[in-house]
């Protein structure tokens, strides 16, 4: 199937839209539950993954949808969106204003296209296959530092480098990455993609969490590695070519 990317972009930005109507006037003001995965969810979550939804479908019925938090709809074959109305849910519920919505589409299980949506910062980054990145219209382009001693890398949390067995990698960014942060989730990604951080290791992600940026890394002249993970999850290496190929080295076993 050919698809009409810049149309199909149009329709995740308009859902983007509606997904800002729900989250901003809750940001600060609404309860978190738990799921039984542990994790962390709030009504904003749920009425913005809704409003997502209901825009799709409304565009694109014949497609479907894998959202986060009410799982798969549509047809089992051609293109899917995949989204995250929330990620970062954890900052969310404590108020910390660095968190994002992503939406994908996937073709024939491969994204073609991403949009990463930052509601407290009014940006958003949306690119697709052929079509390179932008952030609220202009072009960005992602770092291409060749060396870690004065690279900016950011990481996820601890916890899931522990949770993917990863910990190892982790403690030597720790020894050798005199400027690492800990710019978790979606935020971080962005980062990346405008070239303000030059590289990040993110561990334990989930198809929702990796999507977008799997397309848009590329797309912003970037390069994005994705290694299986425990529990049929994702690591991503994202950024400056040279750091990503140096850093996915670290994951090689020994010879």
């Amino acid at each position: 199937m050919s698809l009409d990317l810049e149309a199909a972009a149009r329709v995740a930005e308009a859902a983007a839209g509606r997904a800002r109507a729900e989250i901003l006037p809750r940001f600060r003001n609404v309860a978190t539950e738990t799921k039984s995965d542990g994790s962390p969810v709030t009504e904003a979550d749920r009425a913005a993954e809704q409003a997502i939804r209901e825009a799709l479908r409304a565009e694109r019925p014949d497609w479907a949808i894998l959202g986060e938090e009410f799982g798969e709809e549509g047809p089992a074959d051609g293109p899917s969106w995949v989204v995250d109305p929330i990620d970062g849910t954890i900052g969310f519920s404590r108020g910390i204003p660095l968190f994002g919505t992503i939406v994908a589409l996937l073709d024939e299980g491969e994204p073609v296209l991403g949009l990463i949506d930052l509601p407290t910062l009014d940006e958003r980054y949306v690119g697709w296959k052929g079509g390179g990145c932008r952030r609220n219209g202009a072009p960005v382009r992602v770092s291409q530092r060749s060396d870690l001693a004065d690279a900016m890398v950011s990481h996820g949390d601890v916890f899931a480098f522990e949770r993917s067995g990863h910990r190892a990698i982790f403690d030597r960014m720790a020894r050798e990455i005199g400027m690492l942060r800990g710019y978790t989730d979606v935020f971080g990604h962005a980062q990346v993609l405008s070239g303000a951080v030059d590289a990040m290791v993110d561990t334990s992600l989930n198809a929702w969490d990796a999507a977008a940026t799997q397309i848009l890394v590329p797309e912003a002249g970037g390069r994005c590695v994705t290694l299986p993970d425990a529990n049929d999850r994702l690591t991503l290496i994202l950024g400056s070519p040279p750091l990503v190929e140096r850093l996915a080295d670290w994951f090689e076993p020994p010879a």
